[in-house]
């Protein structure tokens, strides 16, 4: 039983699909206008963890995350870079897949575009003009009249009095009300726009995931996800405007990651503590990165630090090593430590238990290695690598982890080289030598791990 904390509820559910064994999920994906960031990578990692374990529970999981592929940010961005803004978002949109492939994050089901689903984000803008919940103004935008919804608030739990209070009711002055929010804007002069009965222009942000949402999934499903500044108001809006166009209910569960915080502050490009993922890629490996983002539960705050990262590397190193040299058994039976991980991740995908759980597992390999029994090292190794998978961890050679090359000027072939001067400085008893190999490549970040078998080596 998957129990799943709801943010509309305050509470964790049971998961109760609308279709016996499948899920349907939305998640709120990326405004492709500049390079995705850590924020944007805790998201992409937590409902990409999400989607592995239900899918491992047996689950057949229809996931969509769209792309805004037109917005105010994205028009400025391209008018600045001086390109048509249609370069500068399929170019946003290939980085954002590299990103997402070196951090291990699966393609979802269907990955829509805003721009494509314009005659459906103006059909459902009809209906609701048609209902009363909104209206056309003077201006040429179409707003969502919020006091047509009673439900509104429902999932922030915001009241719309205190909302209207606090309000400037000098921002638009062509709306009814300051909380409205803008359904269909009018085209500036010069501006990408398409044709509507309003006039021409191009959809508000909110509108573009009702309608992409609604049309892969369906008026109601399970799963809505995203990131936690998007509850209000963007969330809030979507639930307005999707349950007053359908008369039902939008989405039953509501999921929110927690926020990245760098040294004990909020990220932001004003503090200059603001990090793309391809930065922090530059200077540690993929893996390292997605460990440190699955170690904490998917709903808690993330502080990033270089000392969090290190550590992460350090712990993620710890797993590896018990699995090299090994070669994992094949269909190993259910364990004890598989009921344990399934019972850490049905209580709202708790990952920092699971995680807890691949290093008992990995306490288990290094003993069985101390009493020499390779067999059930190979067994345990099995289940290790079985449950990895789940979290998008220990899929790798260790080998190929150790030796990643970060950035480091040595090569393989030449710590290899370097190695094998080292053993004919041994061979040859001249332990001096020796020893200054070593403390050579020690400086520039290579340790040697010596064995019966010989050496190995690894990147620090």
């Amino acid at each position: 039983m998957i129990r799943i904390y709801n943010t509309l509820s305050q509470q964790k559910e049971e998961l109760q699909p609308l279709e016996s064994g499948k899920v349907r999920m939305y998640v709120c994906g990326m405004t492709v206008y500049d390079y995705c960031h850590l924020g944007h990578a805790r998201v992409l990692v937590a409902f990409d963890v999400i989607t592995r374990y239900l899918r491992h529970s047996g689950y057949d999981v229809h996931y969509v995350r769209n792309i805004t592929d037109i917005d105010d940010k994205i028009l400025k961005r391209a008018d600045e870079n001086g390109e048509v803004y249609t370069d500068l978002t399929q170019r946003m949109i290939q980085a954002m897949h590299e990103d997402e492939a070196r951090l291990g994050v699966l393609s979802p089901t269907e990955e829509p575009r805003a721009t494509a689903h314009i005659d459906d984000i103006i059909a459902m803008i009809r209906v609701l003009i048609s209902k009363g919940h909104a209206y056309a103004a003077d201006n040429g935008d179409v707003y969502f009249a919020v006091d047509s919804f009673k439900g509104y608030g429902k999932l922030s739990k915001k009241k719309l009095e205190d909302l209207l209070a606090g309000a400037r009711v000098d921002v638009e002055a062509a709306k009814r009300s300051p909380a409205d929010f803008a359904l269909w804007k009018a085209a500036k002069e010069g501006e990408v726009s398409w044709s509507s009965p309003w006039g021409d222009g191009r959809p508000g942000w909110h509108i573009e995931c009702s309608a992409m949402s609604t049309c892969c999934l369906g008026n109601t499903f399970d799963i809505h996800g995203g990131g936690p500044d998007l509850m209000f108001p963007h969330h809030e809006n979507e639930i307005a405007q999707s349950e007053a166009a359908t008369g039902e209910e939008f989405a039953r569960v509501w999921m929110h990651a927690g926020a990245i915080r760098v040294n004990k502050e909020k990220m932001s490009k004003s503090l200059g503590n603001f990090f793309t993922i391809r930065e922090i890629l530059e200077k540690y490996p993929a893996e390292v990165v997605r460990y440190f983002l699955v170690s904490s539960h998917y709903r808690s705050q993330v502080d990033y630090s270089e000392d969090n990262l290190a550590e992460a590397g350090r712990t993620l190193t710890k797993l590896y090593h018990a699995l090299r040299g090994l070669v994992p058994s094949k269909d190993v039976a259910e364990t004890e430590h598989d009921r344990r991980f399934a019972d850490a991740m049905n209580d709202d995908f708790n990952t920092a238990g699971a995680i807890a759980v691949l290093h008992a597992v990995a306490a288990d390999i290094n003993q069985c290695r101390r009493d020499g029994d390779e067999q059930a090292a190979r067994d345990s190794a099995a289940v290790l690598v079985r449950l990895g998978k789940v979290l998008g961890l220990l899929q790798q050679d260790p080998e190929a982890f150790f030796q990643a090359d970060t950035g480091s000027d040595l090569s393989a072939e030449d710590i290899e080289a370097l190695i094998q001067a080292r053993a004919d400085a041994r061979k040859g008893r001249d332990f001096a030598e020796a020893d200054r190999i070593r403390d050579e490549l020690l400086e520039k970040g290579i340790i040697l791990d010596d064995s019966r078998e010989g050496t190995t080596w690894r990147r620090a």
